[in-house]
């Protein structure tokens, strides 16, 4: 039989994580922990796919490198498929660090948001920016998540709350799509909050809402999924049910932000929407728990933003992995509650935080974030016929990347079979 000549064979892998179980969907339970590893691991590229993955021993045994071929020696090192964002608000205008400040010295986040801080401030600069100035902004930030590992990024809107601005948003991740390396998920969040011109007819915004925005983001196909945060200061259950179930008979699957300020039965509420994932998920009960089990529905959880804003509590990641509700990792990325681009960052607090081990950390960060944003097909694992999506870290026990932490340890990404970051001068 006629050998397979590569585009680039990565060697030699003191461990390859392959994340490949086997199975098919999120890992939950007992299996949150399994890596696929390899000693001595070696993955094979042809064009953007991923053609063989195996020993080093058994790969230039099985297939053909030549002069054509880039051979990328990976001795002591980790490999990892790429990291997935399945949560971020990454295109916005503005950043807020004087409530950065404010917080440390007592303020609360509600105080804050009250006297006309908070999603509000980024709102107005939203919209006084334009779609360039957005794209302009968002760059700098892909790039950060690109050294960073992350290959693969849900985005969303939430930040204009009228039509016009809303598709701004939409349209210029549309374009940073195509500018840069990352494969970037849309997601429309009108429903972020109601704006200030609404506050006192806020029923008219949940019209506005229902009957002209979500039909116009879904015609222009700009959004994957409709997203709402459902809360007692944000929208109610009977709002947020209306809004994502007019986003899903439009094609829109639905996400939630849910139980993140208080027990509010959002978890509950993405069972009963056929919700793709549950996010934040702080103050989730028992009960949302089981009925996020029962309807596959996947927790991606946001360490970094309770974090952030000092808080004491985090979401009970053990107890949902007692539930067996499979959990994702994502960095929230946005410019009031969380802002960092750093996944290995929200994998350290994930272990500290959570109490995660580094096993159900990288799986949380990897295939499970992946099946959060439906793309568990094509990413999150290194498998023949997924996406090349591979990381090559500077350290030779996955267990370092949670320990070894406020620094990058990136050596090499490669997206869909293209090198997109090198350091350190490796062939």
């Amino acid at each position: 039989m006629m050998k397979q000549r590569l585009d680039i064979l990565i060697k030699g892998a003191a461990e390859l994580l392959t994340l490949n179980s086997g199975l098919k969907g999120p890992r939950s339970g007992d299996q949150i922990g399994e890596l696929g590893l390899i000693h001595q691991g070696a993955v094979g590229i042809k064009g953007d796919r991923i053609v063989c993955v195996g020993t080093t021993d058994q790969l230039l045994r099985e297939t053909e490198v030549d002069e054509r071929t880039r051979v990328i020696d990976a001795s002591g090192k980790v490999v990892t498929p790429g990291l997935v964002d399945p949560h971020t608000h990454l295109c916005f205008a503005g950043t807020r660090e004087d409530e950065f400040e404010e917080r440390i010295k007592g303020a609360t986040y509600q105080e804050i948001e009250a006297r006309g801080g908070g999603i509000r401030a980024t709102v107005q600069r939203v919209r006084q920016a334009t779609k360039e100035e957005l794209i302009q902004l968002a760059l700098p930030r892909l790039e950060r998540m690109l050294n960073y590992g992350t290959t693969t990024a849900e985005v969303k809107s939430g930040y204009g709350l009228n039509l016009n601005d809303e598709l701004k948003i939409l349209e210029a991740i549309k374009e940073l799509n195509h500018s840069q390396p990352i494969e970037l998920i849309p997601t429309f969040l009108g429903a972020h909050q109601v704006p200030e011109e609404y506050r006192e007819r806020r029923g008219d915004y949940i019209e506005l809402l229902t009957k002209e925005v979500i039909p116009q983001v879904a015609e222009r196909r700009l959004a994957e999924f409709c997203d709402v945060f459902c809360e007692e200061a944000a929208f109610n259950r009977e709002e947020s049910e209306k809004i994502l179930l007019t986003g899903k008979r439009f094609g829109l699957r639905p996400k939630i932000h849910a139980d993140e300020l208080s027990p509010y039965g959002g978890a509950e509420l993405a069972a009963e929407v056929g919700a793709i994932s549950a996010d934040h998920l702080v103050y989730t009960s028992p009960q949302g728990m089981k009925r996020m089990k029962e309807t596959g529905v996947s927790a991606v959880l946001l360490p970094g933003t309770s974090y952030f804003l000092n808080s004491p509590r985090y979401a009970p990641a053990r107890e949902m992995i007692q539930e067996e509700v499979p959990i994702a990792l994502a960095t929230d990325l946005n410019p009031g509650s969380c802002m960092t681009e750093s996944m290995p960052l929200i994998i350290n607090l994930a272990c500290l935080k959570l109490k995660l081990t580094a096993a159900e950390a990288i799986v949380a960060a990897t295939i499970n974030a992946a099946w959060a944003i439906g793309r568990g097909e094509n990413i999150g694992s290194l498998e023949k016929g997924k996406l090349a999506d591979v990381i090559i870290w500077g350290f030779p026990h996955y267990r370092i990347l949670p320990y070894h932490f406020g620094v990058n340890l990136v050596e090499m990404v490669i997206k869909a079979g293209r090198v997109v970051v090198e350091r350190r001068g490796r062939s």
